[in-house]
């Protein structure tokens, strides 16, 4: 038998002396292989000694005030003969009653990686407004530099997608209000092209990972999210969050501000030396710090200006809107937000309005109340302009998804996994990687003589018959037309099993869905020569042609010098008429789902099959997601020779406490390579599923 401890943040709990504690390790598991797992242990007890009663704080007695929060989990650590095993995650689930008096608590023991679903909880990619030191302004000049800004030195660029208009390029043409690319240096206007307001920003999503590591207080690992891995660094995501054109519901001639003219830093506290209430977290961002013991008390915001001039204001925090009031004309406006208090939420402020005008001061101004008494803090901006300009503020463009789905469906793609480390920082990386780079020793643990002999199975190692990995929205204009047209959807491969002579063998079906919008770009013609241009455009809308939201859509901007001068209209008029244009000559970002248009420069792609390429038209481009990251896995579990092996095990402890999910053990001369492990840490009995190395 094996001593067990137990500490919950930091205090050591009292166990029973028999009691069974059995945790399941697996990071990809054949049975789901689209989940990424962590450690679990099931349900076990706790005697309600005097020591467990005061950590869990008498959880029994729902009359005492400030007990036990058994909604969140707790940091704890498990021992095995007092050398370090695991940390991770507590999860009280209950308490059980004798005779009126409390007997036992119920744990849960999860692995820390468990940890980071609760922490970003239902949070959406809005509430990262740490994004907004990227925003731009959304104007025929600026968006035209974007179009030419080279996304391998800049994070936000323009790349040639369009919302509602379609494009294409006829040199002969010379109708107006129309899509068609081709400048004409002639007389007359010709106004028409590539109009400024049919296109939209776009980002890094490498910024939005950093974005989620500020945000969250957590650090991935450069192992796959690092700068120089193309493929995952070169990717950008289309801040499209509402149909059609950028607005925030009104027109697009009014004004957008996001207003940050604060000084970042903890503004000024009374009484002096207090704590500070609240801290700029940059120009724009307040959160809220109230200290331990602390509880907030008031919260306002204060608008003073010498003009009437009308605005509208809104309120955010952590990205949702929590107060919105339209044509404000006072020149003194107080907003009460004393019922919105949450520590450590972040604020921001964005108006709305018509013309420029200028305010005295905009103060933030943040309370907590202690026993002693109450500190205040406050942040002011003194004079501050409202420029007459349409901000684009990229928390309030950027598409509605949650940051953990967001998370995962990188995960999908790429096949990731994430555990703990050691010192904090969460590990991510491909599951090849993970399996070439994570072990602990450099060959294998042989656990020949710890197997039990009289217990063991082998089983099929797959229970599908076929695996599917697609997303979850091919549902614009060009990529619906292919799912039409060739009866299959636009990039998604299905990995089927067949016996020796093509039948398909039993077993279900599993789906792997990225839970992005995955667009078929189109390389235009010119429709008078019949010949191919150097263009390739993106277009955002449904089968109907109609404007379309979708699911986020992620792309590469391969930045492109065509041979052809592009026609850009620069001003568009109120009735949707084009008004003037000019030319762009020199490279700009053409949407792909190919890193580079060249497969001599690179294969890789985000389509999980693979298609012919929308701008080469040939099939060089074998670096799909299926191929790059998901085949070994798959083709290994799905031979014909690979078997699910069960057996049941003592291992000591010096396998115990050192191996990791990414080591062989061999059996008899037989390697294999771990699947999922369930152990009883009181006995030191193992249940291991093994697959077998081929």
């Amino acid at each position: 038998m094996q001593s067990i401890q137990l500490y919950i943040e930091g205090q050591r709990v009292d166990m029973f002396k028999d009691e069974n504690v059995n945790i399941t390790q697996s990071i990809k598991n054949v049975k789901d292989i689209a989940k990424v797992f962590t450690e679990f242990t099931k349900t076990f007890t706790l005697p309600a000694s005097k020591t467990n009663n005061k950590i869990f704080k008498h959880y029994y007695n729902f009359d005492i005030i400030g007990g036990f929060d058994a909604r969140t989990k707790k940091d704890a650590t498990l021992e095995l003969n007092y050398l370090p095993f695991k940390k991770g995650k507590i999860k009280l689930e209950g308490v059980d009653l004798q005779n009126r008096k409390p007997k036992s608590y119920r744990i849960t023991f999860f692995g820390n990686t468990v940890a980071l679903k609760d922490l970003l909880g239902e949070d959406k990619l809005n509430a990262l407004t740490e994004l907004n030191t990227l925003n731009e302004t959304f104007s025929p000049s600026s968006i035209e530099t974007a179009l030419q800004r080279n996304p391998s030195t800049n994070d936000v660029v323009v790349p040639i997608i369009t919302h509602t208009k379609r494009l294409f390029y006829d040199s002969a043409d010379n109708t107006p209000n129309t899509g068609n690319l081709f400048n004409h240096t002639g007389g007359g206007s010709h106004n028409h092209g590539l109009a400024w307001s049919e296109l939209k920003y776009a980002l890094r999503i490498h910024k939005i990972i950093e974005a989620i590591e500020d945000r969250y207080g957590i650090t991935f690992s450069t192992d796959f999210f690092n700068t120089s891995n193309d493929s995952y660094y070169d990717l950008f995501m289309w801040l499209h969050r509402k149909k059609g054109i950028v607005s925030r519901g009104g027109q697009t001639d009014q004004f957008v501000n996001l207003i940050d003219g604060w000084t970042v830093g903890f503004g000024t506290t009374t009484p002096s030396g207090s704590t500070p209430a609240s801290r700029m977290n940059s120009t724009s961002i307040l959160k809220w710090q109230i200290p331990s013991g602390g509880v907030g008390a008031d919260f306002n915001l204060n608008l003073t200006r010498a003009s009437s001039n009308p605005y509208d204001i809104s309120i955010t925090k952590n990205g949702l809107e929590i107060y919105a009031e339209s044509n404000i004309t006072a020149t003194s406006k107080t907003i009460d937000l004393t019922t919105f208090i949450t520590n450590q939420a972040q604020y921001t402020v964005t108006i709305t309005y018509t013309s420029s005008f200028s305010f005295t001061d905009v103060k933030w101004t943040t309370q907590y109340a202690t026993p002693s008494g109450t500190v205040t803090t406050t942040h002011s901006t003194g004079s501050y302009i409202a420029p007459a300009n349409f901000e684009f503020v990229i928390s309030e463009q950027i598409p509605e998804i949650k940051v953990i789905d967001f998370l995962t469906g990188i995960f999908k793609m790429f096949n990731l996994v994430a555990f703990v480390e050691d010192g904090g920082t969460i590990y991510i990386d491909t599951l090849d990687n993970f399996y070439a780079n994570k072990k602990s020793i450099s060959t294998a643990y042989d656990i020949s003589e710890f197997v039990d002999v009289n217990s063991s199975q082998v089983n099929i190692a797959l229970p599908y018959r076929e695996v599917s990995f697609g997303y979850e929205d091919t549902d614009t204009f060009l990529a619906a037309t292919h799912n039409q047209l060739f009866s299959q959807e636009w990039a998604k491969t299905d990995f089927t099993q067949t016996d020796a002579d093509g039948n398909v063998v039993d077993g279900s079906l599993y789906s792997v869905v990225a839970p992005f919008g995955h667009p078929k770009y189109e390389r235009l013609i010119d429709i008078d020569t019949e010949s191919q241009t150097d263009i390739q455009w993106g277009y955002s809308v449904d089968d109907n042609q109609e404007s379309y939201i979708g699911k986020p859509l992620l792309f590469y901007p391969v930045y492109t010098n065509p041979s052809e001068v592009i026609s850009f209209i620069d001003f568009v008029n109120p009735d949707g008429t084009y008004g003037t244009h000019s030319s762009i000559s020199g490279s700009v970002n053409m949407p792909s789902n190919s890193v580079s248009f060249s497969s001599g420069t690179s294969t890789d792609n985000i389509n999980f099959k693979l298609e012919k390429n929308e701008y080469t038209g040939d099939s060089a481009f074998t670096g799909t997601l299926f191929q790059n990251y998901h085949t070994n896995y798959i083709t290994n579990v799905f031979n014909t020779k690979n078997r699910l092996t069960k057996v049941k095990t003592y291992l000591p402890l010096r396998i115990l406490l050192n191996f990791t999910l990414a080591d062989n053990f061999d059996i008899n001369g037989k390697r294999y390579k771990i699947n999922s492990i369930e152990t009883n840490l009181a006995t030191g009995e193992s249940n291991i599923e093994l697959l077998n190395e081929l």
